[in-house]
């Protein structure tokens, strides 16, 4: 595993794709970095098994609580990859409904706005079929993004339970990536960006040229 960035009260730490977040039949990320460090961690937030990239570990329930609330009132932009194999039905914009559940744990987009899921995007072609995604979710709604590009048109490459299941399986992974993160603590900006390392559509010479682009994501929305 991983850490980006070691502060007295928190930890940025680097979960690869293919690890359960929390512990099942062995051990999950949360218990590895706390094993890794020598103390516990209290996690802030959470990414979905197939998801890699930034995450936020508080060193004690205080720094968690803090954390905890500034999430609740978006106070930490966080910033994600994606790469889909299908064209979307827009290049950019936003994707806002109310999100339900369906069939088997996933969910679905609603056309209501009681309580919406709001996600912001922008994107461009990479190789041939490849679309890239850089997204910008304003909420942190369950399986949030990946319901939002299926509703596109342009689930995400790799995507079990949201794509076609026989391309996934082609796939070496998920292709979601926890990208960037940038958020305020005791008057000081933090600001975090660890590109993708794994999978051979994210490490391609074309999508590394479009990630210099994306530098400073926190710059294009």
């Amino acid at each position: 595993m991983i850490i980006v960035y070691d502060h007295l009260s928190f930890v940025i730490a680097s979960k690869p794709a293919g690890v359960n977040f929390h512990s099942e039949e062995e051990a999950g990320f949360v218990v590895q970095m706390s094993e890794q460090l020598g103390l516990p961690l209290f996690p802030v937030h959470r990414l979905d098994k197939m998801t890699s990239g930034l995450v936020i570990l508080a060193k004690n329930s205080e720094t968690a609580a803090v954390f905890g609330k500034m999430f609740e009132n978006r106070e930490i932009e966080k910033y994600y990859l994606a790469i889909s194999m299908r064209k979307p039905k827009k290049k950019m914009g936003w994707i806002k409904g109310d999100m339900t559940s369906a069939r088997r744990g996933d969910y679905k987009l609603l056309t209501t706005m009681e309580n919406p899921a709001i996600t912001q995007f922008i994107s461009c072609a990479l190789r041939t079929h490849e679309r890239f995604f850089l997204i910008k979710p304003h909420t942190g709604k369950t399986h949030q993004i990946r319901v939002a590009l299926k509703s596109l048109g342009s689930p995400i490459a790799g995507d079990m339970r949201y794509a076609a299941s026989d391309e996934a399986r082609k796939e070496e992974r998920g292709y979601l990536h926890a990208y960037a993160l940038r958020f305020r603590l005791d008057d000081e900006v933090f600001s975090f960006i660890s590109p993708p390392d794994e999978g051979e559509r994210f490490i391609s010479s074309e999508c590394r040229e479009q990630l210099h682009l994306w530098n400073h994501p926190w710059e294009l929305f």
